[in-house]
């Protein structure tokens, strides 16, 4: 078998065999085949696209080519979520508790945030005392015995991924559906998921800008998962503005914190609803959709979810009184009201934009190394669709430093009013098959 019979075949618009994909992978992380033939048949994969079986086939291949974490220990179906990202994306630290509190099994591993604001373990560490070196033993067992426990990253996991993804982003090939499906689909079944819920993001903050590009990449997912055997679901939902009010780590976990108590934003707490009511189906603790809805919702009405939450905190080190004393969480110096110029109607809030002026302030990273302020970044206090006065605060700026003109010219380029109301939508399809 050669690479160029290979890209050849590809280029002129025929499927590749499981046993050409496989080739390709192994050769490419092995070193055998060179940049130049992966870019090569990248671009042509860009042009020419997949089908089902050859995008399951890339899928598998990558994740094979590393570690695959090993679940069975742990009892239950185990449902991983994933969201495409955006700005003030707290679902994961509202979810996870949730789940847990009606019988899902969680057993997550999370990473350090590169842009807006951190990664979940970085708005977890918000708390004091908690830590996510944990050992595979107390992982399972804490899993086992309180249904949710969240870990750093860690071991060999999808190497060829990492590789591909850093040629692509460097050739022009990020933007196909069958790569960045394959690349997403290929780290959730090497972190040992059962079963696999999907958030695709649409809108100026996301990575997919139009309705018709998230579609298609959910489709491909859900594809994907179901043809290697792990039920996958989705929803596409809206990033044109900020998902909740919070963008910061300590910030939108205080927002989780509220949500949890039944107190958080609108939208927030109607995006965990959703993907948490798939979440429970998959893992077979309820039969159809509305029945897990209305058992998330009496998690959160009896306490349940909250306890669990304190639980969880508590098993890893942290000082679960936060919850009741959110003051104990780290704190700016200075809160700067953003006040609106004119009176009107928001009618833009350019989540992008936003996510940079919280990043400015501190509660991003640039580069990996970079250190984060976990107490800045920004508290909305309007949103798209809100009537606003003249002179009204439209958000808040959590700084540690006063001098802010930098946020503030951003913010100016990111936040429209007008006489005229528009009514945003959160999520623009859910899809099960």
């Amino acid at each position: 078998m050669r690479m160029i019979d290979i890209i050849e075949k590809k280029r002129d618009g025929h499927a590749l065999t499981t046993e050409e994909i496989n080739f390709f992978i192994e050769g490419y992380v092995n070193g055998d085949i060179p940049d130049y033939q992966a870019s090569s048949l990248a671009m042509a994969i860009y042009f020419q696209d997949m089908n089902d079986d050859e995008r399951a086939a890339l899928t598998m291949a990558m994740v094979n080519s590393g570690d695959v974490i090993d679940l069975s220990a742990i009892n239950g179906i185990k449902v991983d979520k994933h969201s495409t990202g955006g700005v003030g994306d707290t679902t994961t630290l509202v979810l996870a508790p949730l789940v847990a509190a009606v019988g899902v099994p969680v057993a997550k591993m999370s990473g350090r945030g590169l842009g807006h604001t951190g990664g979940t373990i970085d708005k977890l560490e918000s708390i004091d005392g908690f830590h996510v070196e944990i050992e595979e033993d107390t992982f399972v067992k804490l899993v086992n015995d309180n249904k949710v426990a969240v870990v750093g990253q860690s071991g060999n996991l999808t190497p060829a991924d990492k590789k591909l993804y850093a040629l692509r982003d460097v050739t022009g090939t990020v933007n196909s559906i069958p790569l960045i499906a394959s690349s997403i689909m290929s780290k959730k079944i090497a972190a040992g998921a059962d079963a696999i819920v999907l958030d695709v993001k649409t809108g100026s903050g996301a990575f997919m800008k139009t309705l018709a590009d998230s579609e298609a990449l959910a489709h491909a997912m859900v594809r994907i998962g179901n043809n290697v055997g792990r039920k996958t679901m989705a929803i596409i939902s809206d990033m044109d503005q900020p998902l909740g009010r919070a963008i910061g780590n300590a910030l939108e976990l205080q927002e989780a914190i509220d949500t949890l108590k039944g107190k958080g934003p609108e939208d927030l707490t109607e995006l965990v609803l959703t993907l948490g009511s798939q979440m429970v189906v998959l893992a077979q603790q309820a039969e159809t959709l509305d029945e897990a809805r209305a058992k998330l919702q009496q998690a959160i009405q009896s306490g349940a979810a909250l306890d669990k939450f304190k639980q969880f905190i508590i098993n890893q080190g942290g000082d679960a009184t936060i919850v009741d004393h959110p003051e104990k969480l780290p704190q700016a110096t200075y809160q700067i009201e953003y006040q609106a110029q004119q009176s009107g109607y928001v009618t833009q809030l350019i989540s992008n934009n936003i996510g940079v002026a919280s990043m400015m302030l501190g509660a991003g990273r640039l580069t990996k190394e970079d250190d984060i302020d976990l107490a800045v970044g920004i508290v909305l206090n309007k949103k798209i669709g809100d009537k606003v006065e003249q002179g009204e605060s439209l958000l808040t700026i959590h700084s540690n430093r006063q001098n802010v003109d930098d946020v503030l010219q951003k913010l100016d380029e990111s936040i429209t009013i007008s006489n005229n109301n528009v009514s945003p939508t959160l999520i623009h399809k859910i899809i099960t098959d």
